[in-house]
Parts: structure tokens; C-alpha cells; sequence
């Protein structure tokens, strides 16, 4: 029976409703409009500028375009309007920072200011700091720029040298240390800085304006990609910081460092959709403008073939973010509706759906990597020259892999997060995995699916899908117990069992809630898209599910595992040949990524 996810990880125990998830092509008139005053400034401002914008020549075109931005009230969409901002929802902020992802390097300096530059002062600021800071910052007034990460501190961020030491007088804490890879560092006015007091366990965060001194900084780094976004080593030296600075309670930094970068993974996965999409784009024209053998090379089979694989993937990353971001935003308005505080309800319900932040970070960035190599390869020789759009889109993305917690960190992270809540009680994680234990030794049933109702096979895949993850999952965490976070290896195979289950059933939802809105017709390439990317998540489950069981299993028990996995991998064979080819003539007759 389908129900509504009140908390993440569900949709490995739960069936969900399509009608319960929010799609795309549901957003508001006023957040389609939102959307494309973002697109136009986009269009008019940044991309007749990239090369300016990455040469780095002019030190403040990068202001002056921040500046605009704010102007337009881009900066302030998650800051409420008494403070300044905007005060549009959850969903809607994650819409903006999808539309920014077609930025390039401008996309950097956006996501570093509006996510973790501003959202700690609006999440844990007093009244006082939010009164003095945010309308600076919703408006572009003030730059900003979050410093956490130090040379010998970054998956480890909590493991931080930087000091906070307070003066003999108790006005100010004055700071010394060094951070690195700090974005918008070299035109920021404000630095939210985490740093430790005395010999405390965990980190402090500070609010730190730049007219404060004591800060120097290196060179602007020289990097892969997003070349202009500012990008630099911060050093600390005796910067004096009022006490009143100090941002929430002593020793709160770290879990306000991980509190922010589950809301920075969200933003991430839908950041990345703008570039993927334009990435999509591009390729459908050049490989319609490009002849060979007296033909455009994408009349070819193996050129369609990329190019719906890349608009497959598109979409299921569209449909994962959005239905993430309203599970989150449902969840925070709950938690107001009981009585929580504002604020607190949008960290805590945001924390509710960690889990599905970090696939939504890590799906996202691995399709971005894979639709900018498949761009370049369309391009052929031109993909390599920096003449053309897609040498720049290669590079930049490389780096949405590593910020935001790197996707390794991310896909331990994910498994870790659901096994702690298991055994918290707070999600009923080891009595679906017992049963489906006792699945494995009984005969199996074979009832008959009404194939005549939409995704009726489907829905089945996916109900076997999540067999195969509390199988292998609940047998890995009863066997290995405490030291199944020492084998890194076996989480990353289930992360990735867990990540595809979640992409495969939030296109089909997608999809199944489009054609009850359009009809089936309208919407044959959506199901197209949706039953190629099952069918792949299938073989991809199958292997890592596989992997894991010969990492912890032996004999008999290992023999019914396997029995088992091939049980809950069977599925319809597509002839997915003939599906890509339907999607891509569908996009090169429309010239553009169309869904």
C-alpha cells in the first residue's frame, strides 16, 4: 500500500503514491516566471561573458554581475522578507539553483553566497546578527563566503587547527589559522568561520566581517574548471571577532557545518540540471549542424543512442531532485504546523530527508560528469577545443564530484545515516530485511500482473529492487554489526543499490503522475525514458548487490543469496534500442532538450 514518506529513507520499506510526489511540471506560474527572469539574467549577463568571466581579467565583473543579481532578488529567494529576501519556498529555491546550474563558474559563486555563505546566520543567527547581516546579503551588498575546510581538514572537517582564543579583556575572540578552497573568498565581505576554543572536542562557527583585519589571503588558486568563480587560501592572524559574533552556541559549529551541506548536497543535485540540460542541448544542434558521409551524424544510430541516454538521464535527475525537495518542504511545514519554530523546522525537516540529499548530490554530479563527456564526444575533434562550449563544461564539472562532501563521503554517508536510524528505532529498517530473509527460503510464489495498467511490471521490478537492498543490507548489518562502516567497499555497493532504486521509482512516479495530468500519448517518450532507465538500474543493482554478497558471505548462505538476487533481478526485456531512438528523434525534431 502506498504511503506518504514522513521521513528519509522510506522509500526503501514504503510504496509511495505518484499522486504524493511533486513533479516539475507542477510549479506555479509565479515560480515559472521567478524561473525565467533567472534564465534571462543568465542569458543577457553571463553567457555573451564566460570567457571575461574565466580569464579573470577584470577583477570586479564578477561583483558587478553578483550585484545584479541581487538587484534582481536572486540572492535572497531563501531569506525571508523581513530580513530582506524574498521568502520563497523550499522548492523553489532548489527550482532557481537548477536554472543557475547553465551558469558556468557564476554558478560557484551563487550556491557558495546563497547556501552556505548566508543560510548559517538565517538558521542559527540571533536576532540581532540576522537584523545586521542578512538584508546585506540578500541584496548583494556583501559578498559571502564559508570557511571549513584547512589543509589537513577536509573530509575530517571536525579534525580543524584553526583557534578561537579569547582576549584578556572578553570582547573578542581572536582567530589564527588557515583555510583553503574558500569560494568568493577574494571579493567577500563576510566569512562564517569555523574554528576551536581551548581544547574543545568540536568546532565553533563565527560570523567575520572583513573590515574586522587580521585576514590575508594567497593568489586566486589555478584551477581544473569554474576558473571564475574567486577561489582562495584565507589566513587568519590575530583577527579580533566580537564575542557577540560567535554564531549559535560554543562547540554547535560541527553540527552546524553538517546541517548546511545537507541542504548544499540538495541545491547541488538540482544546480547541476541547468548544465546538464544546456549540455543536452548543445549536442542535439552541433550533431545536426555536423554532416558526414553526406548526412547530419545524428541521423546515426550511435549518436541517438548517446543522445537520449543523456536526456534518460536528465530526467530521472530532474525527478529524484524535485521530489526530494518537496518531501523536505512538506516536512518542515508539518513540523510548523505542530508548533516548531520556524527556522528549526526547516533544518530539522531537511535533516529528516538527509539521506535522500546526499543521492540527490551524488546522482546529480555523476550525470553531469557523464552528459559533458558524451557532449564532447558528440563534438568529436571540436569537443576538445576551447572554442567551443563543451571543453569548458567538461572541466567545470569535474568539480561537482568532490565540493559538498565528496561522493564517496556522501554514499557512506547515505548507508550510515539509514542503519543508525534502524537501530534508533526510528525507521522499521531489520523486520522488512527478516522478512525478506525468510523470503529467500520459501517457494517462491508466481502471481500474474495486469500489464495493462501503466508501470504495473515495473512497480513490481521495483518492489523486488528493495528485496535485493534489505537483503543484502540487513544481512551486511546483522553479520558485520558495528564494523560495517570499516568496510567501505560493501557501503558503497549498497549506497549504490539504494541510489538507483531511488532514480528508477522517482521517474516512474514522475511519469505515472504526468500521464494522469496529459494522457499516455502525450507522454510516450517520459515512459520510454523511464523503462530504459529501470532496465540499466537493474543490471547496475545486480552487480554491485553481487559484489557485496561475495564481500561477506560463504557457502550455502552464500548460494541463497544469490538465489535470491537472481529472483529479484528478473525483469522485462526492453528493446531499448528502438526507445532511444524514439526520444532522440523526438529532440532533434524539437532542437533542444524538451521535457
Amino acid at each position: 500500500m502506498a504511503t506518504k514518506s514522513t521521513q528519509g529513507g522510506e522509500f526503501l520499506i514504503k510504496e509511495t503514491d505518484a499522486q504524493d510526489i511533486f513533479i516539475a511540471e507542477e510549479f506555479t506560474e509565479e515560480q515559472l516566471m521567478m524561473a525565467q527572469a533567472c534564465q534571462d539574467f543568465i542569458d543577457t549577463e553571463i553567457t555573451p561573458h564566460l570567457q571575461e568571466i574565466d580569464s579573470m581579467k577584470d577583477p570586479d565583473l564578477v561583483p558587478r554581475i553578483f550585484k545584479k543579481a541581487g538587484d534582481l532578488g536572486l540572492l535572497g529567494i531563501s531569506v525571508p522578507e523581513e530580513y530582506g529576501g524574498m521568502g520563497m519556498s523550499f522548492n523553489t529555491s532548489m527550482l532557481i539553483a537548477d536554472i543557475i546550474g547553465s551558469a558556468g563558474s557564476f554558478s560557484t559563486t551563487y550556491g557558495a553566497h546563497t547556501g552556505i555563505g548566508t543560510l548559517p546566520i538565517l538558521y542559527y543567527g540571533t536576532e540581532e546578527q540576522k537584523i545586521k547581516y542578512l538584508p546585506k546579503l540578500a541584496t548583494g551588498e556583501w559578498a559571502a563566503c564559508y570557511c571549513l575546510t584547512e589543509p589537513d581538514a577536509g573530509s575530517d572537517a571536525n579534525s580543524g587547527k584553526t583557534k578561537a582564543t579569547l582576549s584578556e579583556d572578553g570582547k573578542m575572540y581572536l582567530l589564527n589559522g588557515q583555510k583553503m578552497w574558500i569560494s568568493n573568498a577574494g571579493f567577500a565581505d563576510l566569512f562564517i568561520v569555523f574554528a576551536k576554543i581551548e581544547d574543545d572536542k568540536n568546532l565553533t562557527a563565527f560570523i567575520v566581517e572583513k573590515s574586522f583585519g587580521g585576514i590575508t589571503m594567497n593568489e586566486e588558486e589555478k584551477k581544473m574548471g569554474i576558473k571564475g568563480s574567486s577561489t582562495r587560501q584565507v589566513f587568519f592572524n590575530d583577527c579580533p571577532v566580537p564575542v557577540e559574533n560567535m554564531l549559535s552556541d560554543r562547540q554547535n559549529g560541527f553540527k552546524i557545518a553538517v546541517n548546511i551541506l545537507n541542504i548544499g548536497r540538495v541545491k547541488l543535485g538540482s544546480g547541476v540540471l541547468g548544465g546538464v540540460r544546456t549540455v543536452t542541448t548543445h549536442s542535439i544542434k552541433y550533431s545536426t549542424e555536423r554532416k558526414q558521409f553526406g548526412v547530419s551524424i545524428n541521423s546515426f544510430g550511435a549518436i541517438k543512442a548517446k543522445l537520449a541516454e543523456m536526456a534518460t538521464k536528465a530526467y530521472v535527475s530532474e525527478s529524484l531532485c524535485y521530489r526530494a525537495g518537496q518531501d523536505i518542504e512538506n516536512k518542515i511545514n508539518a513540523l510548523e504546523a505542530e508548533g516548531m519554530e520556524a527556522n528549526e523546522a526547516k533544518l530539522k525537516g531537511v535533516e529528516a530527508f538527509a539521506i535522500e540529499c546526499a543521492i540527490a548530490k551524488v546522482q546529480c554530479s555523476e550525470v553531469l560528469d557523464y552528459v559533458v563527456d558524451q557532449g564532447v564526444q558528440i563534438y568529436g575533434g571540436m569537443g576538445y577545443s576551447a572554442d567551443a562550449p563543451m571543453e569548458r563544461a567538461y572541466r567545470d564539472a569535474r568539480i561537482s564530484r568532490i565540493y559538498e562532501g565528496t561522493n564517496e563521503i556522501n554514499r557512506m554517508l547515505m548507508v550510515g545515516m539509514l542503519l543508525k536510524r534502524a537501530m534508533k528505532g526510528e525507521i522499521n529498517f531489520f523486520d522488512p530485511a527478516m522478512a525478506v530473509s525468510k523470503e529467500l527460503i520459501s517457494v517462491p510464489s508466481f502471481e500474474t500482473i495486469d500489464t495493462s495498467e501503466l508501470f504495473a511490471a515495473e512497480k513490481e521490478v521495483l518492489i523486488k529492487l528493495k528485496k535485493v537492498f534489505l537483503m543484502v543490507g540487513g544481512k551486511a548489518a546483522m553479520t558485520l554489526q558495528d564494523k560495517i562502516e570499516d568496510e567501505q567497499e560493501i557501503m558503497m555497493n549498497l549506497a549504490d543499490v539504494m541510489i538507483e532504486i531511488y532514480a528508477s521509482e522517482s521517474a516512474i512516479l514522475r511519469t505515472e503522475k504526468l500521464v494522469s495530468i496529459r494522457g499516455e500519448e502525450a507522454c510516450k517518450n517520459q515512459i520510454a525514458m523511464s523503462q530504459i532507465y529501470l532496465s540499466e538500474a537493474v543490471d547496475k543493482i545486480n552487480t554491485a548487490a553481487k559484489e557485496a554478497i561475495g564481500s561477506f558471505t560463504k557457502g550455502d548462505e552464500q548460494k541463497v543469496m544469490l538465489m535470491g538476487l537472481k529472483r529479484f533481478t528478473k525483469s522485462e526485456l526492453y528493446n531499448t534500442k528502438e526507445l532511444r531512438r524514439q526520444i532522440a528523434d523526438y529532440m532533434i525534431d524539437q532542437g533542444k532538450y524538451p521535457f
